[in-house]
């Protein structure tokens, strides 16, 4: 009997399997949004700047992108069970280092381990579901996916806020570590092995090139901030980025089994939204990273006021999420991305207009009005994409759109907190020549360099703005597709055989 037939013929043992999934999926999920209310609290308490706070960010999200070509590897490598209680148990013990952390390094720390744990997380989950649910129930087992990664956007923030605002920053560590641990503890009694291993080989050259590159590439576009662009530190992190990552991509079309399989690249659909896909993702996490520092660094609003702010837009992505993908199955991705992205365009240009007067409602207006355009893009452009491959390339599909995901949100995230960094400092030398204000003047440097603060942010976000301006124009090149038939008919007679040979062995 197949794996597929032993699971099915666990019905029973299927909410409970997807519970125990969920539940560490969501932890996951809300101790990143956690972080990002909470970092101008870090940023005071161990005297870090901007550019190596976001390293806190940055440095999850990139090795939550370096893991998820590995996953495949694992997935078929180990059992469902091992796999989840390892990845919670790293997810853990991250966790318990970030709580105890005395200074930034080992908070890094922390925050890597935490990250080899939650990456491996969403991609079992995906392949779970996909093994245990028919396609006539998938469905609504995605459904609850969406509760779960919109629900904790949705109360991060504004748990965040009131955390950090009455307790230490510590506490959201605190708070996470007895749910990941409980949630360990319930799956060595519920969880059951459900995924199939072949027992491949591990590409270990590719995971050292895929590692230096894309970390060589954040690395130089991170220190550019603090050395400069032509600082040879960040010339040399760039050039072995480039060049490890060429490595990277020409061994993965030269070896038999890919890690990860770049020829997916050949369907121009596909190619096409995965680039508006990594140009959203840039403009969207630097906004999630920038907005808070302005709120309460430049504006003085208290760490929940901050989360309140970002919570109506958390909650309106999470309504829209069915409700977009209903309107994409009737109409497809074209419309909704280019209705998505104006109104993504039109509100990420008002955030580069902010003043030390901006109103607290403007803000909390515009940026539901930004998470409302931001609602109608990722789903529909992510399948509309992924639409076109045939099935033998779906999970390669699906590894390289997770992958350009996490890696376009730490690239455009590093990016643009530089950009900001480095206008600010340009906006506070011409202010002070301007005023004949010297370095030695502190009160009158410290009112310059919060206006040059604001301008600084204000040029981060034209350069968002621009981005997303970019995507307008490509999504209207989005057309409704289906699977390459050649490549699809040529599957279906090779599996067809197989097939009818096991029924009738069963």
């Amino acid at each position: 009997m197949t794996n597929d037939a032993n699971i099915s013929g666990q019905q029973i043992k299927k909410g409970a399997i997807l519970t125990v999934m969920l539940l560490g999926a969501f932890v996951a999920i809300l101790n990143q949004t956690l972080m990002n209310v909470a970092l101008p609290e870090m940023m005071k308490d161990l005297d870090m700047s901007a550019n190596t706070a976001q390293w806190l960010t940055t440095g999850y999200m990139l090795v939550n992108g370096v893991l998820i070509p590995v996953t495949a590897f694992l997935i078929e490598r180990f059992t469902t069970r091992q796999l989840f209680l390892t990845s919670m148990g790293l997810f853990s013990a991250g966790t318990l280092i970030c709580a105890i952390a005395p200074d930034f390094t080992i908070l890094l720390t922390g925050r890597v381990v935490q990250a080899a744990g939650a990456g491996i997380l969403m991609p079992l989950l995906m392949i779970v579901i996909l093994t245990i649910f028919p396609i006539a129930k998938r469905g609504q087992a995605m459904g609850l996916i969406g509760l779960a990664v919109t629900f904790a956007p949705a109360i991060g923030p504004t748990l965040s806020g009131w955390i950090v605002q009455n307790y230490s920053w510590r506490v959201l560590f605190y708070i996470v570590l007895p749910i990941a641990i409980i949630d360990f503890l319930i799956a060595i009694v519920l969880l059951k092995n459900v995924t199939k291993q072949t027992y491949p080989t591990i590409d270990i050259t590719g995971i050292i090139l895929s590692t230096l590159g894309f970390g060589g590439l954040l690395y130089g576009f991170s220190s550019a901030g603090n050395s400069g662009w032509n600082s040879v530190e960040v010339i040399t992190a760039i050039i072995v980025g480039i060049i490890t990552l060429s490595l990277f991509i020409w061994r993965q079309m030269t070896v038999k089994n890919p890690m990860l399989e770049f020829r997916v690249f050949q369907y121009n659909m596909f190619t096409l939204t995965t680039i508006i896909n990594a140009i959203i993702t840039m403009a969207m996490f630097a906004g999630m990273i920038i907005v808070p520092i302005y709120l309460q660094n430049i504006r003085g609003f208290t760490p929940l006021e901050s989360g309140l702010l970002l919570l109506p837009g958390a909650i309106l992505m999470g309504i829209m999420s069915p409700i977009t993908g209903w309107i994409f199955d009737k109409i497809g991705a074209r419309w909704l991305s280019v209705i998505g992205l104006a109104i993504t365009t039109v509100t990420t240009w008002e955030f580069s207009e902010l003043t030390d007067s901006t109103t607290y409602t403007f803000l909390l207006v515009i940026y539901t009005a930004r998470m409302f355009g931001m609602s109608m893009l990722m789903m529909p452009i992510m399948t509309a994409g992924l639409n076109q491959l045939p099935q033998r390339l779906n999970a390669h599909g699906t590894a390289m759109s997770n992958t350009f995901k996490q890696i376009s949100g730490a690239l455009g995230t590093a990016f643009l907190v530089t950009v900001m960094s480095n206008q600010t400092e340009k906006h506070a030398t011409e202010i002070a020549t301007a005023t004949g204000v010297t370095p030695e003047a502190k009160e009158q440097m410290g009112s310059i360099l919060k206006e040059a603060t604001i301008q600084g942010i204000n040029d981060a976000f034209v350069v968002a703005t621009y981005l997303s301006l970019i995507a307008v124009i490509l999504a209207f090149f989005i057309k409704r597709v289906g699977p390459a038939e050649e490549d699809t008919k040529r599957e279906a007679v090779k599996e067809k055989r197989p097939q009818k040979m096991a029924l009738n062995e069963g």
